[in-house]
């Protein structure tokens, strides 16, 4: 073989070799085909709403026909991101309308009860985002609700639709992690959590996450969307919790605290050391999980798998694209990685091409069209949810608190 002919087969051994070991094929996804266009409303049109209008106009035969939101500025301005969709101040005038087939639903969390169960009555396709609601009651009431569904009702628990995450998973379940050590995970994002506006009571309507009535504070809000991965990887759910926060940084007048940290405690033993804070975003967001052979850390674009010394070697490792860490080098999930390979651009692809958000709503319209159960059921919602609110209950209290999942 010459040298040449050697560096074909190497190329394309190693295309092959990642596409079974270490590589989500995104070629597979978007292949889904509506029996006809798909006419999609987007229910709140703040800044997650206008980014499910974006994420939503990449899919084909899809098209966001109406927009609705109670405060009139945040309406125009999804209408303005949606070029020919019709606006409506209430859910019930848009669905009176009958001008859709699905909605997206990014309204306020306290708000989801009511709206989510008005859409799904309705018989709609539903796409609900998370946490899925504000208390455990209203997550009860909206997966009731759901039994008698006749669209496709899906959770915005993002993880398990992620490409990346789906691959490592699979990792995760093989020898190449091994016995579970232990978990963690965090989200460092520096931004306020305020919405300005000279009206009071507009102010405290766009602000209601620093409201403690109407919203879980940081565990709830994002800790709910990174613990469902760990209940989704490794099939358990914490059994009690137990946190602590505080005001770190910003010296206003609220009583959410900024910057928390938990840990979650398993039956098993195992924890789940969190921490969350809106002062510093060094690390940005993650999650890591600890074994025996091999640490695997994901970052929702990107994911990288780290080797011990002493783990066995499975041979697909020497085709494998790699980063170095400081002392520890990663294994890098690369998406892509087949067609990536054979156009040897290998080492240019690390990272998804689209936020979790598209392959979210990427997985739902593909549900809608071969009528399968979406990535994200409303109970696995549910579960991650009151897990969530549990870990705020504990925060806020100082309290070790059980975690009731039964009737979920």
């Amino acid at each position: 073989m010459t040298d040449l002919d050697r560096r074909t087969f190497l190329t394309h051994t190693a295309g092959s070799v990642a596409a079974m070991a270490i590589v989500p094929d995104l070629k597979a996804l978007g292949t889904f085909k509506l029996n006809k266009p798909l006419k999609v409303a987007v229910a709140g049109a703040g800044r997650q709403g206008r980014k499910i209008m974006g994420e939503l106009s990449k899919l084909a035969d899809v098209s966001v026909s109406a927009v609705c939101d109670v405060d009139e500025r945040r309406l125009n301005a999804g209408l303005r991101r949606s070029s020919g969709a019709q606006g409506y101040a209430s859910v019930k005038e848009l669905l009176a309308s009958g001008q859709v087939d699905a909605i997206a639903i990014a309204t306020p969390t306290h708000t989801h009860r009511e709206v989510a169960i008005e859409c799904i009555k309705a018989g709609v396709h539903v796409y609900l985002e998370c946490p899925l609601a504000h208390t455990r009651e209203d997550c009860v009431a909206i997966l009731e609700a759901t039994r008698s569904a006749q669209g496709v009702i899906a959770a915005g628990l993002q993880g398990r639709s992620n490409p990346v995450y789906t691959l490592a998973r699979g990792f995760f379940r093989s020898d190449s992690v091994r016995e579970l050590i232990s978990m963690r995970a965090q989200n460092h994002h520096k931004t306020t959590w305020i919405t300005p506006s000279s009206d009071p009571v507009r102010k405290a309507a766009l602000n209601w996450k620093l409201d403690p009535a109407r919203a879980n504070g940081l565990a709830g809000e994002w800790g709910t969307h990174q613990f469902d991965v760990f209940h989704w990887y490794t099939g358990k759910y914490p059994a009690r919790v137990l946190g602590n926060g505080s005001v770190r940084f910003y010296q206003d007048d609220r009583t959410v605290h900024d910057t928390i940290s938990c840990t979650l405690v398993f039956e098993d033993g195992a924890t789940l050391a969190y921490d969350a804070t809106l002062a510093n975003s060094f690390g940005s967001k993650h999650e890591v999980f600890l074994g025996s052979n091999a640490a695997i850390k994901l970052a929702w674009s990107h994911g990288w798998l780290f080797k011990e010394s002493d783990a066995p070697t499975q041979g697909w490792e020497v085709y494998a694209n790699r980063q170095q860490f400081h002392n520890d080098e990663g294994i890098t999930l690369i998406a892509g990685a087949t067609k990536l390979a054979e156009q040897g651009k290998l080492k240019e692809g690390v990272g998804l091409p689209n936020p979790a958000e598209y392959y979210a709503l990427e997985n739902w319209i593909s549900a809608i069209a071969s009528d399968h159960a979406p990535a994200c059921s409303i109970a696995e919602a549910a579960r991650a949810t009151v897990v969530g609110i549990a870990a705020n209950d504990a925060i806020v209290s100082g309290n070790a608190i059980d975690i009731d999942l039964s009737g979920l």
